[in-house]
């Protein structure tokens, strides 16, 4: 059975001598994990389709125990990610993450799209990292289905406060007047705003804010807790993304 599908390569893997292994990240179909045969020559016309962090057209033929891909054609290699170490660490994580989020078969449509716009301002560098990191963790969960409740205090449903407390642990916030113990993360009204533009706003408008850059790593550290405790799991990627931004 053959399947034309245009997938994004999260990530890639040496067989033998020739050819490799590939995660794509489909439209339709999640996560599909296909060989690529003579991947490795240079005088293979599949080398930069399938190469990492390369969007692209894709012909998918599906044998009785595996997938190949035997025809390729890219779409976007968004080349500025292999400029910086950073850019490319970052990206890692985006690409970690859905691999822990989406399985084969599944609709993927929104995570695609959100990975590729993500890519596509982190590759141009027209906007701060910060700002990119926070928003593709955060509308990660929200796409994944957890997404945390922003909309009014749990427990008196007041809107605003100009302090505001999350639980990172349960998703849930809480007014200055009503502070749970385990509401452990105080967030000056800016930042809730700018979480609830994040969760609720339609997508063509998700990119479309501005912020100090004090700000901006406030927010990316909140988004990136709130991952982290609902996956329950580290990313290593992550980790070296740390380090080399101390």
């Amino acid at each position: 059975m053959r399947t034309n599908t245009d997938g994004l390569i999260i990530k890639e893997q040496n067989i033998g001598e020739k050819d490799k292994l590939v995660t794509v990240l489909t439209r339709r179909g999640g996560l599909v994990r296909a060989f690529v045969r003579g991947a490795k020559s240079f005088k293979n016309r599949k080398n930069s389709a399938t190469g990492m962090f390369c969007y692209s057209k894709l012909s998918v033929f599906r044998s009785k125990d595996s997938y190949i891909i035997d025809e390729a054609q890219p779409l976007e290699t968004f080349f500025g990610l292999r400029s910086d170490l950073e850019k490319i660490t970052l990206a890692q994580y985006f690409s970690e993450i859905i691999i822990s989020l989406v399985q084969e078969g599944e609709q993927s449509e929104e995570y695609l799209r959100l990975i590729l716009n993500s890519f596509h301002f982190l590759s141009k560098g027209t906007m701060p990292h910060d700002q990119i990191k926070a928003i593709t963790e955060l509308r990660l969960m929200c796409i994944a289905g957890y997404m945390p409740n922003l909309i009014a205090c749990e427990r008196c449903g007041e809107y605003e406060t100009n302090t505001m407390y999350l639980d990172i642990e349960r998703g849930l916030l809480y007014c200055e007047n009503c502070i749970s113990s385990d509401a452990l993360f105080p967030l000056d009204i800016g930042l809730v705003r700018a979480l609830r533009h994040i969760a609720f706003s339609d997508f063509e408008k998700i990119y479309s804010f501005t912020m100090e850059e004090s700000a901006l790593s406030e927010l990316a550290f909140i988004t990136e807790k709130y991952l982290l405790s609902r996956l329950q799991r580290n990313f290593k990627t992550l980790d070296f993304y740390k380090e080399i931004t101390k």
